[in-house]
């Protein structure tokens, strides 16, 4: 049964969260209905099977949900890419804006070997704010983007632009 096609009945809309204005997309009944789960997992798995990946990245702390199993299903390792102040050796990091507000985002310097080719795993992309900078701090270490994807891409608020030609999978778009 592939539960695809009707993906998005698991995803709830919250208004206002975390500030007015904002309209949250709520993964928490997809990740509880193990079908659709499952079968988010096994897309991405197969999407990249065959593509000769060195590494899944995960971006705290949605992305490590996705990225985690799709990295042990393939085989590989996953990189965590991380707030500020949790990652405890020698970290590289880039501060950025987000559609309510800026962050920062932290790697290993020594997670990532140039030259290997790796896949980053989101829940959601917005604005781009927030993959722009963890594929900017990828690219500093030398690895090959081969492709950003994602459970959900909000197009009206065209992140795809600010990823410039760095490649974009989303299971839904809204």
């Amino acid at each position: 049964m592939s539960e695809l096609s009707n993906l998005d009945q698991y995803i709830r809309n919250i208004p206002d969260f975390p500030i007015p204005g904002i309209q949250f997309k709520d993964i928490t009944p997809l990740l509880a209905h193990g079908p659709a789960f499952n079968e988010v997992i096994t897309t991405f798995t197969q999407r990249y099977a065959d593509q000769k990946i060195d590494a899944i990245v995960g971006i705290e702390s949605r992305g490590f949900i996705f990225s985690a199993p799709v990295a042990i299903n393939l085989g590989l390792g996953l990189v965590p890419i991380r707030k500020p102040g949790k990652l405890p050796h020698h970290t590289l990091s880039v501060e950025y804006e987000l559609e309510y507000g800026s962050n920062r985002l932290e790697i290993h310097r020594d997670a990532i070997r140039p030259g290997a080719r790796v896949v980053l795993i989101d829940d959601l992309l917005a604005t781009g704010g927030t993959v722009g900078a963890a594929c900017h701090l990828l690219e500093q270490l030398g690895a090959e983007i081969v492709e950003t994807a994602f459970v959900i891409e909000l197009a009206f608020l065209d992140g795809r632009t600010r990823l410039g030609n760095r490649p974009v999978y989303s299971l839904l778009r809204y």
